[in-house]
């Protein structure tokens, strides 16, 4: 700021003076340097500083006199300077005197304040005791100066503060108050506080806001009334000055108005924060002064002049804005344009035209005079210029106006407040409208209804479109037209006269005479109809080709009065089937099961989808007596709706497509649509097979047709051309063979009618026959479910041949019809695997089924082929039906001694019960010597789903004495079966066959018999645990030489045959201590009841009844490799330490390679007793029922020791 505007600037009433008294012409030759320099350093004011005591008069006459002036003034601020010369000091004497002048001065007069006496020696000279001394003075002087200030500052506040606090009382002047608060205002302004100088005039500013608000709730202040007079100047702010004073003036007088008051405080406000660089609040500030002036004055009820306070407010804001202009960057400007706009706006708002023109031209010619009086010399084109010019003409006001609006919309654009700069395009479409320039204003009417439409606004939406419609109107865009106003009519934010007025224009344009008319005109359905639902029928969506499909369409109808329809057509787009053709089953795509379709319902007024605006109310009460403060209105999804919208093109003018030229549609003519929901049906004839699409809507109203372009969801509905199809298929999970099935044979006819005399041709095998019921009888239905007759079914049979005669059907139709089938069981059935796997153990005769059951294995099934010959095709259909067999069987070989028993079991794998009943084990050979005496009980055995039936047989030999012959057997069981559940009597009863099983045995005879004893020692009673027993096994030839001797092991010498087994005694249990040899080799001469004893000794372990240990036999195959005598001395080294290293005939040898008991005290595994490598002799087992232990289930008693104090009982 230069300096002329600097001394402007700090022009106050009241500045602070500085005296003197003394020697004024001394005086007067130092002020010119105390002037320059005193201000030049800075120093520190803090405000509060403590007071200094007055100073007390002293005896000098000058002295005294002069603190008497000040005494009677009551000033305490002073300070003695007591200037010293070189020429005052040559003529003393070098007798120092007691104290100088100085210390005389300090003596009478600053006792008590030594600071308030500072010496300044020789102030003339230049030299550095001059300088010293200078620096010393102004320090203290300025010192003093700062402390004066903060005293009298703290006690004119004080005053300040004791007069506001009277405000209450009679005869209160604001005014007078302003002037005082204001100077305090002036001080920190001088002082360069500019912050504490705008809080004085902030308080001002909210104390006379606050008497205005509590004048407006009824408590009114008398000062008031003279704010309250006529406004009679308009002139707007006056920023350029640094003080108004001649609104200042005013204010000192108590004439100013409410205006005049409101321009000053702004005033002097926008300095200090120009002062302090903050322009950009100056524009908000502004703008706040604005609009409350303008509630002020209607609330004081200030009378103003029409266009008086809109010519004020116009004024204002550009002054505000050259002042910042003024003082700001172009950059800045531009960036900080946020802060500006709502002053662009809001002047564009006060100078809409042509109307305010001529109130502005009224109005100007009582004000100019003042306008021009505030002119300031070489200012750049200031407010009053522009709106002089502007008033010049109508074609300049609108130029002004249409600047101002372009600017205010580009600041919006910039800052991203769109809807703020859509808000000014609607008024710029309002003067465009007035002014006559349609074409203009409909742009902008589209912006600003895009964005109500994408946020929901429905008001807004109406008031905008009614807009828009006039401006189409006018444009004789008839289309355009037509399609908002079927928008308007559909808007129930508009009174129903309004609405009836929009559809009038609709019928009325729709029904010109001929001539008048112009090609067809579409137009979007939304605001004219909308559909509720649809419902098909057959509900499956699903149609043959020739049947009907009816579709009942619910429709809306948004019009506030009944509309006449010429026709309502509905679109339909084919898209042809893939293949030969499509099944019975083929999908319903109407939706829901049920065959009805509900459409999506959409709000009025908003944009497909977009989400709507959600408020709620806010108040503010106050927490001392709930009364209310504030109420407000809240957004609570405005994250939501605050994002920018991308632009597009008009979106009120109808796109709606053409209807497609399709042969494909439905058409209802002639109806009325009422308002509210209006049910319709449309009936199709199926002509071609496809899937069928519901596109398009079209209502046809004269020459206007309404179309709904898509309809969604989708909706189709199926159109087949079926072949006719045969299906079989059984009635239960699974087909059991040996019974009687339940099967379905199912045609679906298709295309085909079944004439009378159709017949299928079912090609059979033997094992699987038909059983014929007279009562069977085939039904007739259609596609849908619904049956239409019933007739008896004929069954013809010759050879394999079966023919089964249809009834007379029509095309796309079901015939269904049960049949009874039997599949035999095959003669022969696989033996179970492990049957007859030889085992090293006879097993004694069960008395009783497993008790452990095994695993369920699988069902055998038996696939069964029937060709079938149809009518309607020259090609046989081939069935496949695939029967299980419901049981299952294994049998095994038990032994008493040379007694032998066969076991059979029989178990049921399926969910059925059966009865099993004459059962039989028969020779298929037919040349057994044996016969087979049956145990079983007599009757039948009732067997569930998963269990076991047993069935027994003795063999015995044939009539002729003697043992049971050694070679094999090969037999057949059978056994006859019923299911629990049995068959009706109706159905064909044929005999079924047995279910079978062959089982084959290659040697059963008995061999050898063994059997053990144990006793305890002599002299001894009973066993005792820990005591050695003795073990007496013996081996029994129970017959002469069979087949089955016949092997590398049977040898001849002298006429005699023998043969070598091993023997093997082992303890599985645990229960005894083998000692000694374990196992061994002996030769056994092969003729009946030659007999082998071997001892050994075992201990047994735990007392109580203990089993016997596990005795094993099996055959010694010699060595092969080796000469005959270094075999039998490597085996009989092999003995005598009863370590066999044996080939068990591929067998897995045991670890280490040895046999032996738990009680042995070899290692096989430590490589001492390691045979050489030769080829080693090998164990061939018994088959099953050859080696017969009589001990296997024998037990002794055995006691514990008497100095047992725990006592182990083994049971088992």
């Amino acid at each position: 700021m230069e300096a002329e505007d600097r001394l402007q600037l700090f022009t106050m009433e009241n500045r602070p003076l500085a005296t003197c008294a003394g020697d004024q012409a001394l005086f007067s030759s130092v002020y010119s340097i105390l002037v320059q320099q005193l201000p030049r350093e800075p120093m520190e004011w803090r405000r509060r500083a403590q007071d200094t005591e007055v100073y007390k008069a002293t005896a000098k006459d000058e002295i005294t006199k002069w603190q008497n002036i000040l005494k009677a003034y009551s000033s305490v601020d002073w300070l003695i300077v007591v200037v010293e010369s070189d020429a005052k000091k040559k003529n003393k004497t070098n007798i120092l005197p007691r104290t100088s002048i100085v210390d005389k001065i300090r003596n009478d007069f600053c006792n008590k304040q030594s600071d308030r006496c500072v010496v300044l020696s020789d102030p003339l000279k230049d030299s550095a005791r001059t300088q010293e001394s200078w620096n010393t003075f102004f320090a203290k002087l300025r010192t003093l100066l700062l402390m004066s200030f903060t005293k009298n500052l703290g006690k004119f506040e004080d005053d300040m503060r004791t007069m506001r606090e009277k405000r209450t009382e009679a005869g209160w002047s604001f005014s007078a108050y302003f002037m005082v608060q204001e100077e305090l205002a002036f001080v920190f302004e001088m002082l360069q506080q500019y912050e504490d100088a705008l809080v004085q005039y902030d308080e001002l500013d909210a104390l006379f806001t606050q008497y205005i608000v509590n004048y407006g709730a009824g408590d009114g202040a008398n000062w008031l009334t003279s704010f309250c007079q006529p406004v009679r100047s308009w002139n707007g702010l006056v920023l350029r000055k640094p003080i108004d004073m001649d609104k200042r003036e005013l204010i000192q007088r108590n004439q100013a108005t409410l205006l005049d008051l409101r321009s000053y405080l702004f005033s002097r406000q926008c300095t200090l924060l120009v002062l302090l660089q903050r322009p950009w609040e100056v524009a908000q500030r502004a703008l706040q002064l604005l609009h409350n002036c303008v509630q002020e004055l209607k609330l004081l009820e200030v009378s103003v002049p029409v266009g008086a306070l809109d010519c004020w407010v116009f004024l204002s804001c550009l002054e505000v804005l050259q002042r910042i202009e003024g003082c700001c960057e172009r950059a800045q400007l531009d960036s900080n344009c946020g802060h500006t706009v709502g002053l662009w706006a809001y002047a564009t708002e006060k100078v809409l035209p042509p109307r305010v023109w001529h109130i502005w031209i009224r109005v100007s010619q009582f004000s100019f005079v003042n306008v021009t009086c505030t002119e300031v010399p070489n200012s750049p084109q200031s407010p009053y210029k522009t709106l002089n010019e502007a008033l010049s003409s109508v074609e300049a006001f609108e130029k002004h106006y249409l600047e101002l609006s372009y600017m205010a919309m580009e600041m919006y654009k910039t800052i991203g407040r769109v809807r703020s700069a859509q808000l000014l395009g609607k008024e710029l479409a309002d003067f465009y409208m007035r002014k006559g320039e349609p074409e203009k204003a409909e742009s902008y009417l589209q912006e600003a209804l895009r964005t109500y439409l994408s946020e929901g606004w429905a008001l807004l939406i109406a008031h905008t479109r009614k807009q828009l419609a006039e401006c189409q109107k006018r444009l004789q865009q008839t289309q355009n037209y037509l399609q908002t106003s079927s928008l308007l009519a559909s808007d129930r934010c508009l009174e129903e006269t309004e609405r009836t007025h929009y559809c009038q224009e609709i019928l009325k344009m729709a029904t010109m005479p001929h001539a008048q008319q112009e090609e067809r005109v579409p137009l979007g359905m939304e605001g004219f109809a909308r559909l509720r639902r649809l419902r098909l029928e057959p509900a499956g969506a699903v149609v043959h080709m020739g049947g009907m499909l009816d579709m009942e369409l619910t429709i809306h109808s948004l019009m506030p009065v009944a509309v006449p329809l010429d026709q309502l057509s509905l679109h339909l787009h084919l898209s042809p089937a893939k293949g030969a053709g499509r099944g019975g089953e083929g999908a319903a795509r109407a939706g829901t099961a049920t065959g009805t379709v509900v459409f999506p319902s959409a709000g009025s007024g908003r944009g497909g989808g977009q989400t709507g605006v959600e408020l709620y109310e806010l108040h503010d009460r106050s927490p001392s007596d709930n009364s209310l403060t504030s109420s407000s209105i809240v957004c609570k999804n405005m994250h939501l709706l605050l994002r920018r919208q991308e632009s597009c093109g008009s979106i009120e003018r109808s796109t709606a497509p053409l209807p497609e030229d399709n042969a494909r549609s439905l058409h209802v003519a002639a109806l009325v649509l009422q308002p509210g929901d209006n049910n319709i049906t449309f009936t199709a004839q199926a002509k071609e097979a496809g899937t069928y699409t519901l596109r398009q809507l079209c209502a046809t109203v004269g020459r206007i047709q309404f179309t709904l372009p898509h309809i969604y969801p989708i909706v189709q509905y199926d159109v087949y051309s079926q072949e006719p199809q045969l299906k079989v298929e059984p009635l239960t999970e699974s087909l059991l063979a040996g019974i009687s099935q339940r099967v379905r044979f199912t045609v679906h006819t298709g295309h085909y009618a079944v004439k009378s005399g159709d017949a299928l041709q079912l090609s059979i095998t033997d094992t699987l026959p038909i059983l014929h019921a007279a009562s069977s009888t085939a039904t007739v239905a259609t596609n849908g479910g619904d049956r239409v007759s019933e007739s008896p079914l004929t069954i013809q049979s010759s050879g394999k041949v079966t023919s089964i005669s249809l009834p007379t059907a029509p095309d796309y139709h079901i015939i269904e019809f049960d049949l009874h089938v039997i599949c035999h069981l095959p003669s022969t059935l696989p033996t179970a695997p492990d049957s007859d796997r030889p085992s090293a153990e006879v097993k004694p005769a069960r008395k009783g089924p497993e008790k452990a059951r095994p695993e369920l294995p699988c069902m055998t099934s038996i696939d069964q082929k029937i060709s079938i010959d149809c009518p309607w095709s020259i090609y046989s259909t081939l069935i496949s039906l695939t029967f299980n067999i419901p049981f299952s069987a294994s049998h095994t070989l038990l032994s008493t001694g040379t007694r032998k028993y066969l076991q059979v079991c029989v178990q049921n794998l399926s969910e059925v019960g059966f009865l099993l009943f004459d059962a039989a084990l028969v020779d298929i050979t037919g040349t057994s010597p044996l016969t087979f005496v049956s145990l079983n009980p007599p009757g039948q055995q009732r067997v569930q789903s998963c269990q076991l039936s047993y069935f027994v047989w003795e063999l015995l030999p044939g009539p002729l004495p003697g043992p049971l012959p050694g070679r094999g057997l090969l037999a057949e069981f059978r056994v006859s079966f019923s299911p629990l559940t049995g068959p009706s009597s109706s159905q064909d009863q044929r005999p079924t066959r047995p279910f079978t099983y062959q089982l084959g045995l290659d040697t059963f005879c008995t061999l050898y018999g063994v059997r053990a004893d144990i006793s305890p020692p002599l002299g001894v009673g009973m066993c005792k645990m820990g005591t050695l027993c003795s073990l007496e096994v013996s081996i029994v030839r129970l017959s002469d030489l069979t087949d089955s001797d016949q092997d590398e092991a049977l040898s001849q010498s002298d006429g005699l045959c023998t043969t070598r087994l091993m023997y093997e005694v082992v303890d599985n249990s645990s229960n005894w201590a083998v000692c000694g040899k374990s196992s061994g080799v002996i030769s056994m001469p092969v003729s009946a009841s030659a007999t082998h004893k071997v001892h050994m000794e075992v201990m047994p372990l735990f007392a109580g009844f203990l089993p016997f240990p596990d005795i094993t036999l099996h055959k010694y195959l010699p060595f092969q490799a080796c000469p005959s005598g270094q075999t039998e001395a490597v085996a009989d080294s092999w003995l005598e330490n009863d370590v066999l290293a044996l080939d068990r005939g591929g067998e897995e040898q045991q670890e280490g390679g040895s046999v032996r008991s738990r009680g042995s005290t070899q290692s096989g595994g430590s490589g001492e007793h390691k045979p050489p490598a030769l080829p080693l002799p090998r164990l061939l087992p018994f088959c099953s029922g050859q080696v017969y232990n009589g001990s296997a289930r024998r037990q002794v008693l055995v006691l514990p020791t008497q100095d047992d104090h725990v006592l182990e009982v083994s049971v088992t």
